[in-house]
């Protein structure tokens, strides 16, 4: 029996008077590809750093592997201002920090990429192995664990070897092609060791080829780390090819979700987004 990997409820993110995520629930079952579509500006980024924890939503509830990773939302600053002289009067209120829910095992990629440019491909992979490092603040500023390095750095290259990156090992990340770029990204983000990967739009600025070379890769790290993803896409025959579950957003709203056969299908979809003339010549 399938789980849910992450379970999000109700998640609303309003900026002023502008809601950009308005009661946004859905879920992404252990081992699926799920992904989550919509016109520019229909809140999708928004959604991903809402749970990911780089936004603190206006309202929702979002579950990890069962364990709550932000609840009951509505105040959340108030938890920081009144917490130390009243905690049990906010004690409903949860909220992670990015790096602790990249430990919980979440991690993610960014549509523009977010690699340290100036350093090595072998050095990117290797500052995402310390998420996961055993060794503490003080053994790892005075380098006492050696041992616990030497795991980290052999893991990294063995990362790299999986991925057909050792060749490029000591090139600096940002002289790179972009496609590569692209892939060094998705393997720094394997390098946390996580259960869930969140992609945004991995395959913007990719040709043909290069697309369809991603949607191969993106299958097969799922079932080499058993990973479920979620990720956020434009190019609609990486979406309809690998999805199992296709959520779309419009202006914040969800309009339709479903299999991919289900939401090409939908009126509101092609109103919304994938547009009437292209589904008439289809």
């Amino acid at each position: 029996m399938t789980q849910n990997v992450l379970h999000v409820e109700n998640i609303t993110m309003q900026f002023g008077g502008v809601v950009a995520v308005n009661n946004l629930s859905l879920d992404v079952e252990e081992g699926q590809i799920v992904a989550l579509i919509g016109p520019n500006g229909a809140g999708k980024t928004t959604a991903f750093n809402c749970i990911t924890g780089i936004y603190e939503p206006t309202n929702g509830h979002v579950d990890f592997l069962g364990q709550p990773m932000l609840q009951n939302h509505p105040t959340g600053k108030m938890k920081k201002l009144y917490a130390g002289e009243n905690p049990d009067k906010y004690s409903g209120v949860i909220t992670k920090t990015p790096d602790e829910i990249t430990r919980l095992g979440i991690a993610r990629t960014f549509q523009n990429i977010r690699l340290f440019s100036k350093l090595t491909v072998f050095e990117n992979v290797l500052i995402a192995k310390h998420m996961r490092a055993r060794q503490n603040v003080f053994s790892a500023t005075f380098r006492l664990n050696r041992k616990e390095e030497q795991r980290m750095r052999a893991e990294a290259l063995a990362l790299l070897k999986e991925q057909d990156l050792e060749h490029l090992r000591d090139d600096i990340a940002g002289s790179l092609p972009y496609g590569l770029q692209r892939r060094l990204e998705i393997a720094r983000a394997l390098a946390t060791e996580p259960r869930l990967l969140l992609l945004d739009e991995p395959a913007a600025g990719m040709n043909p080829q290069e697309t369809q070379e991603l949607t191969e890769f993106i299958s097969r790290i799922r079932e080499r780390y058993q990973l479920s993803i979620f990720m956020i896409e434009h190019h609609m025959d990486l979406v309809m090819q690998i999805s199992h579950q296709i959520y779309v957003l419009d202006f914040g709203k969800l309009i339709a979700q479903g299999t991919p056969e289900e939401v090409s299908s939908n009126p509101r979809v092609i109103e919304a987004y994938l547009g009437v003339a292209d589904h008439a010549e289809n």
